[in-house]
């Protein structure tokens, strides 16, 4: 059912006594969380349904308010949990050239046709995102995301097409 769900913030804290968050999120989507009003926290291997009733943002945190909760007791017992929204949702909010990290994950890499690895993971070095790549040879080869390396994404052929530069593999 996890499947179904992709996370985009975190319950970090409660904000006042009249059931506000403190909400933890991906800097610059502040537009796209603003665009949200289903949302869903997990608590125990269960996914409850939220509606924002407002979300104002602050310098690297938001303060929401969900219909559901109207008091400090409320989302005292949901302190540091994750917050999702269905797949399909999320998807809705990207922009060209943007992919889902779920949607990356287990995509084999290629360059000049032939098999280089496969995607294992995304991490940021803070100049751009990093595709960790899994190499034939088992290592894990860091690839940064950007156009002149990561020439094409084929998320429907579960593919993606890289230039292989020296030294940027093993």
């Amino acid at each position: 059912m996890k499947s179904k769900y992709i996370s985009f913030g975190k319950i970090l804290n409660f904000h006042g006594i009249k059931g506000e968050v403190k909400l933890g999120y991906t800097q610059g989507r502040e537009s796209w969380v603003s665009s949200l009003s289903k949302v869903y926290l997990e608590a125990e291997d269960e996914f409850i349904p939220l509606t924002f009733q407002y979300v104002k943002f602050a310098q690297k945190s938001a303060i929401a308010k969900f219909t559901e909760f109207n008091s400090i007791n409320d989302i005292i017992p949901y302190k540091g949990c994750i917050l999702y929204v269905e797949k399909e949702t999320a998807g809705k909010g990207l922009e060209e050239d943007e992919y889902l990290i779920n949607d990356l994950i287990g995509m084999e890499v290629y360059s000049d046709n032939l098999y280089v690895g496969v995607v294992t993971g995304v991490s940021n070095n803070g100049a751009s995102d990093l595709l960790n790549v899994k190499t034939k040879s088992g290592k894990i080869s860091l690839i940064p995301f950007v156009k002149a390396i990561v020439t094409e994404v084929k998320i429907k052929e579960r593919k993606i097409i890289i230039i292989n530069m020296d030294g940027l593999l093993e």
